[in-house]
Parts: structure tokens; C-alpha cells; sequence
């Protein structure tokens, strides 16, 4: 496509017409295609010729989903996957092998921290993890048998910025596979490949779907890695149904302006919270309090939706403002067009010790918010008399 501005190939990539001259991509709800001969079958299945064989492997939504994020981020090729977890779970699992090591930042997404502490040691892959705030020392956790650095920026759910082009020139120097989860952010305010990337993951469940309808995963990078985790995929069966892959093309049409959208109500809702005398601390990237402001400045396109805050008074403060909620819901979801709070310690991490919670920057009283669409005199309405 000529024009190459992110609003206009998000709406204008789209899978060829067929004869009816559709406007709208149509759904390809089918299992299978068909060929016209023994020729063409043989041809397609030695890959010599691209077509769509059975929709595990590939099938025309999904294509059409996959080849705009491969634009958005920059990348060569992507695979679209049935969530998020089988995007990060495939690509691991494709590039590593018994005795590899993985350099990660600590705070993680809690399903990825049950991959590496309790699936992965199974066959005999270990993880390193480092905290944000000791970020520039990373190379001493890189171990001759490392093979992957892995991060998340901004971080879920304690909202650390990492620097993008920092781990890249670090991961360049030590010839490790640098893969970076940028669901918070999406493509739209932030592409890791241009600072050396790998691979990016992301969930489309969030903001790339962004009105919490269907599941989606996708990782996008390199040619040559994302050919691997596609014959993983091919044969162990993550792939993204079309159905699935139809409504998140559709999303990505509205992304760049929901987006836009979701950072400007969740700056206005940050500064709200930092001004309220019942809370502690507020963390969100484009706050000048927060400590990788300038790093996030540099990297983002603007803040993202989510807003950490910390309630005075701890477990049971974090849990009085939930019964207090009125009209934003309580989820564990989040990039949603509604507004949603979830109070990690009495839910999603109450499993945990203290100390295990303290080491991933879930402090008792952290709350977090995922910032929606509604009015935000409206979501700050409610937040307020909660909090009060």
C-alpha cells in the first residue's frame, strides 16, 4: 500500500475481493479449502505455491488480522493465536531447549511467572529475574546458556517503564533472541523493533480488541523465528479462529482512535488520583512523578490506559473501595471501553505470600485501573467517592 500512515493501512489492508465485491472482509468460516488438481494440491502442501490448505495453518481472516500487526510493529511476518498465553507459551517453547536460560523482568504477567517457575524448570529451562530498578545491571544475571531476554513495558500490574533501546543494544551484545510483551502499549504508541526486538507478543484481548468480545494472541518479528514458532503452532494447534480473527481486524480499524481516547482519560483520571489524599502513590507513564517518565516520553507515543494507584490502609482499604464501586466493574480484564478496577492482593495474586507480592510490585493497597471510554468526569465521579 502507498500511503503508509498507521490510521490508513490499519482500515485499508484488507484480504482480496471475491466476486460478489463485498465492501466489508467477509467471514471464512471453513476448516478446509479445496484444490483444483493433483498439481496444485502437491504444489501447496511443498509450500511452493501460498495458498490457504486448512485453517489451523492459516485461513483468510486470520491473514488479514496478522498482516496489519506485522505492519503496525514493523515486522516481517506474524502468527495469530487462540489468546495471548499461546502467543508467549508457542514462542517460547518453539525457540528454547532443555538447559536454556531466560533473562526476565520480575514484574510479569501471572500467567507468563507460572510458565517460567512452574512448567518451563520441568524440562530443565531456568529464568533469571531482574527488578526495573536495577535494570542497568542486567548483564550480570546473562548466563553462557542464555538464550532469551523477555520483557514487559509498561510492566502488569506495577506499571514500570523499561528501556526499549537499552535491552536492545544489550541483547544485540550477547546474541540473545530479545522478545518484548507490548499488549499495554499496543503498536499504536509503541513499536519494540525499532529498538531490537525479536519478537513481539501481544494479547488482543485487550486493546487490540478493546470492547471485551473474543480472545486473540499474536506474535509478530523476524522472518526466520516467527517460521519456526509457525511450524510449532502447525502442528501443536494454538491457531486463531476465524471468527476471532474477523471482529479483531474490525477492532484494528478503530484502534489508533480508541487509543488516543483511552490515554487521554487515563492521564486526567491519574492526576485526579494523585491529588486525593487517600492515596498513597500513583504510577502511570506519562506522569511527571513517575520515575522512568522520560524513558516513557522517548519510546510511547503517549501514557497507555492503565493507572496504578496504592490505597492507604492496605488489604482491606483496597477491598473497601471495591464494594464502594458504583459504575466502573470489577474484572480481571482490562483495555476494555469500560472502565475496570481490580485489586490484585484479595484476587488475581491473593495465592502469594507478602514477600512473593512485594517482589512483583503488588503492594497490599495497589488497585488497578484500566481506564475506559466513558465521559471521564463520570469515571472520576465514581473513583472519588469510593476512595472518599
Amino acid at each position: 500500500m502507498e500511503n503508509e500512515n498507521f490510521e490508513t493501512f490499519a482500515i485499508r489492508t484488507q484480504t482480496e475481493r471475491t466476486q460478489f465485491d463485498e465492501h466489508s472482509t467477509p467471514l471464512y468460516l471453513t476448516s478446509s479449502f479445496i484444490f483444483q488438481d493433483a498439481e496444485d494440491m502437491r504444489a501447496s502442501f511443498a509450500e511452493e505455491k501460498p495458498k490457504n490448505l486448512y485453517s489451523r495453518f492459516s485461513n483468510p481472516n486470520v491473514t488479514e488480522f496478522t498482516d496489519k500487526i506485522v505492519k503496525m510493529e514493523g515486522a516481517e511476518a506474524g502468527y495469530a493465536f487462540a489468546t495471548g498465553m499461546a502467543a508467549i507459551y508457542s514462542t517460547f517453547a518453539t525457540l528454547l531447549n532443555a538447559g536454556d536460560h531466560i533473562v526476565s523482568c520480575q514484574s510479569v504477567f501471572g500467567s507468563t511467572h507460572t510458565l517460567f517457575t512452574k512448567y518451563f524448570p520441568k524440562w530443565n529451562i531456568e529464568t533469571t529475574y531482574f527488578k526495573a530498578g536495577d535494570a542497568e545491571n542486567v548483564e550480570k544475571y546473562i548466563q553462557p546458556n542464555t538464550k532469551i531476554l523477555y520483557l514487559e513495558t509498561p510492566t502488569n500490574p506495577a506499571i514500570e517503564v523499561l528501556d526499549l533501546e537499552f535491552f536492545g543494544k544489550i541483547a544485540k551484545k550477547h546474541n540473545l533472541i530479545f522478545i518484548v510483551d507490548n499488549c499495554f502499549a499496543t503498536p499504536y504508541l509503541q513499536q519494540p523493533i525499532k529498538y531490537g526486538a525479536d519478537v513481539v507478543v501481544h494479547s488482543a484481548t485487550k486493546l487490540i480488541d478493546g470492547q471485551g468480545r473474543v480472545l486473540g494472541g499474536v506474535a509478530v518479528g523476524r522472518e526466520d523465528l516467527i517460521r519456526e514458532i509457525y511450524l510449532f503452532a502447525r502442528n501443536t494447534g494454538p491457531a486463531m479462529s476465524p471468527f476471532n480473527a474477523w471482529v479483531l481486524s474490525k477492532s484494528l480499524e478503530t484502534l489508533a482512535i480508541r487509543v488516543e481516547k483511552h490515554c487521554e482519560n487515563a492521564l486526567k483520571v491519574a492526576e485526579f488520583l494523585e491529588s486525593h489524599p487517600n492515596v498513597e502513590l500513583t504510577k502511570y507513564p506519562f506522569l511527571p512523578s513517575h520515575p522512568s517518565y522520560e524513558v516513557a516520553k522517548k519510546q510511547m507515543k503517549l501514557g497507555g490506559n492503565i493507572v496504578a494507584f496504592e490505597i492507604k490502609g492496605g488489604i482491606e482499604g483496597g477491598r473497601n473501595f471495591l464494594d464502594k464501586i458504583k459504575m466502573c466493574s470489577l474484572s480481571a480484564n482490562l483495555g476494555d471501553t469500560r472502565t475496570i478496577v481490580t485489586h490484585p492482593a484479595s484476587t488475581t495474586h491473593s495465592k502469594l505470600s507478602d514477600e512473593e507480592r512485594n517482589e512483583v510490585g503488588i503492594t497490599a493497597g495497589l488497585v488497578r485501573c484500566s481506564v475506559g471510554l466513558e465521559n471521564v468526569e463520570d469515571i472520576i465521579a465514581d473513583l472519588k467517592q469510593a476512595l472518599d
